[in-house]
């Protein structure tokens, strides 16, 4: 699995909760994420809807500092991404 697919490529536990950070610049997606994380179960799929290209790479360094898991980033048809996360702790 390449970590940028289309949205209807790959199989992944389907999200607990889908963040739309739309048309929004970072670091809002990544604060948005940070304040719904702890809404999913732990091992729960958080997606994040961002447009922003600082959110494609900022999002998955945010998982890396935060010890949280990027499982992947996929293209969404009308632009932009949907960014996976598994929420660790």
């Amino acid at each position: 699995m390449t970590s940028r697919q289309t949205a209807t490529e790959g199989s992944t536990q389907p999200p607990a909760l889908t963040i739309d950070a739309l048309g929004k610049k970072c670091p809002i997606p990544i604060i948005m994420l940070a304040e719904q994380i702890n809404h999913v179960p732990r091992n729960g799929i958080v997606s994040v809807l961002a447009d922003d290209p600082a959110a494609f790479t900022d999002i998955p360094a945010w998982c890396r500092l935060k010890s949280h898991h990027h499982v992947a980033s996929y293209e969404l048809p009308g632009g932009g991404w949907a960014i996976h996360v598994r929420r660790n702790y």
